[in-house]
């Protein structure tokens, strides 16, 4: 199959299971084939945790779900060593992160303590166990789903922690056509669960090798440079995005072009994405009484196309 109807195949059979969010669906395409980490952030029961399975499952992927509480220990996710009497020595036994997809639901309820052990996890793709670090299976995908921060018993995740996430995206309440076809379809949880794999994790290695060859023009990371510029310039963040940040958005317009069918990267890809990619890193200025991914938007069309 070629890469262009691969790829469609995939977004169709999403769409099949989450309504009426095609955009968003895209963007989370986006996000693991430019081999990113992904948060999801909503209120509870608009289809953040059917989604996070439907990814696995179309991308063929051994998964592991960990429901984060106030009480989760970092060996609850790591895993811990156990002294085995036959074999007179303790033995490893691996946690829920030595999956392919770890689906991290309601990640900001869970202390920082627990949090940060995820850091170098989504960030070196090992894990440190007393002493010892383990690889990581490839490739290594953390989607997250978190609850807003008004909520009762939620942690605000860290900088560095939201830093390590490509894209965060927001669901959304479903508009009235996609709603009644929830109301009178099919189970969507179930639906997603029966859902057999499009792509193998070699496909799904190749696609992402196939990104990172999308070209980038001179002008166009002028343009990106220009925006990166924008955000440190103290007129709309009061701080502004890291080289880290500026490579992630790079990736991700790139993934965006080789969905869109297109071996080069264009002004557009980068503004499709460019909320998704940088809105989580930032902290307007306090008298922009905007959010950040409204500001992000007033800040683009401030900056000049190339």
């Amino acid at each position: 199959m070629q890469t262009p109807q691969k790829i469609k195949s995939i977004l169709d059979q999403l769409n099949t299971v989450i309504v009426g969010k095609s955009a968003r669906v895209q963007d989370c395409v986006a996000c693991l084939l430019a081999g990113g980490h992904l948060l999801i952030e909503d209120v509870p029961g608009v289809g953040k945790t059917t989604l996070a399975h439907a990814l696995a499952h179309v991308f063929g992927l051994q998964f592991a779900r960990v429901q984060f509480t106030a009480d989760l220990m970092p060996s609850d996710l790591i895993g811990v060593s156990v002294y085995e009497r036959g074999k007179e020595a303790f033995m490893f036994h691996p946690g829920p992160v030595f999956a392919q997809v770890l689906l991290a639901d309601e990640i900001n309820r869970a202390s920082p303590k627990t949090q940060s052990a995820l850091l170098e996890a989504m960030e070196e793709k090992q894990v440190s166990v007393e002493g010892e670090t383990r690889p990581l299976p490839e490739p290594f995908f953390v989607i997250a789903t978190q609850n807003p921060h008004d909520q009762l018993g939620t942690y605000a995740l860290p900088e560095s922690q939201l830093d390590r996430f490509l894209m965060r995206i927001s669901l959304g309440y479903p508009d009235r056509a996609a709603e009644r076809e929830l109301l009178s379809g099919q189970d969507r949880r179930e639906m997603a669960n029966t859902l057999r794999p499009l792509v193998s994790p070699q496909d799904l290695a190749e696609l992402q090798q196939q990104v990172l060859a999308v070209h980038a023009s001179d002008p166009l990371l002028n343009y990106v440079q220009d925006l990166i510029a924008a955000t440190r310039s103290g007129r709309w963040f009061l701080q502004g995005l890291s080289p880290r940040a500026g490579i992630a958005l790079v990736r991700a317009a790139k993934a965006q072009a080789l969905i869109c069918g297109r071996d080069y990267v264009a002004p557009d890809d980068v503004q499709a994405i460019v909320a998704q990619t940088i809105a989580h890193r930032l902290v307007p200025v306090g008298d922009a009484g905007r959010g950040a991914v409204e500001q992000v938007h007033a800040m683009v069309a401030a900056v000049d196309l190339p």
